[in-house]
């Protein structure tokens, strides 16, 4: 019988200690600097028992409680006055609906944990004074190519990084009248930044 530890890790498996890494950085476990260099030896492990000395000092926050709680989907909507946000720690479901006909719907990922590869985003805004406002760390990458505009709707989206190796694709759809969708990339807490000359 094969011992675990020489078992091929399958991309399910890579996956799965991705997660935990994330999970560690969002409880203030590890660094962004220590999980960029985990997720390196992650990906580019070929047996199981190179991922599990990966998060060997880590708990599996994901089975706490036998698995994690991820919701179906979430939605958001403003109505006509007022504002609606999601922020702080969340879990990000694979499908996401955010409406807006007056006021403004905020969606901040920079403290969830997700998942997922790639997310269904689906963004309705009917009004001039409609704004919806999604944040998301560098490394991530929102599509939102299939987005269709009125005469006074806008979506602004200029990803200053490539998708990274464990980056997220929020795939965005839906129509915007009037009003605008703001996409913000940001650096994760504790990120080095690098100084310009």
């Amino acid at each position: 019988m094969t011992d675990r530890a020489q078992l091929r890790a399958g991309d399910s498996d890579r996956d799965r200690v991705a997660q935990i890494l994330r999970l560690a950085v969002g409880d203030g476990r590890i660094s962004t600097d220590e999980l960029d260099e985990r997720l390196d030896r992650t990906y580019a492990a070929r047996t199981c028992g190179e991922l599990d000395a990966v998060v060997a000092d880590l708990p599996d926050l994901g089975d706490q409680g036998g698995h994690l709680e991820i919701p179906a989907a979430l939605r958001l909507s403003t109505g006509w006055a007022r504002s609606v946000k999601q922020v702080g720690h969340w879990v990000v479901p694979p499908r996401i609906e955010l409406e807006c006909g007056w006021g403004t719907v905020r969606v901040n990922f920079m403290r969830a944990t997700c998942p997922h590869r790639e997310v269904s985003v689906d963004v309705r805004c009917d009004s001039l004074f409609a704004d919806i406002w999604i944040v998301v760390p560098r490394g991530w990458l929102v599509r939102a190519e299939e987005v269709t505009t009125g005469r006074s709707g806008h979506v602004h989206n200029k990803p200053p990084t490539p998708l990274a190796q464990d980056g997220v694709v929020l795939r965005m759809t839906g129509h915007v009248e009037s009003g605008d969708v703001w996409i913000r990339y940001r650096r994760p807490p504790g990120a080095n930044v690098t100084a310009r000359a």
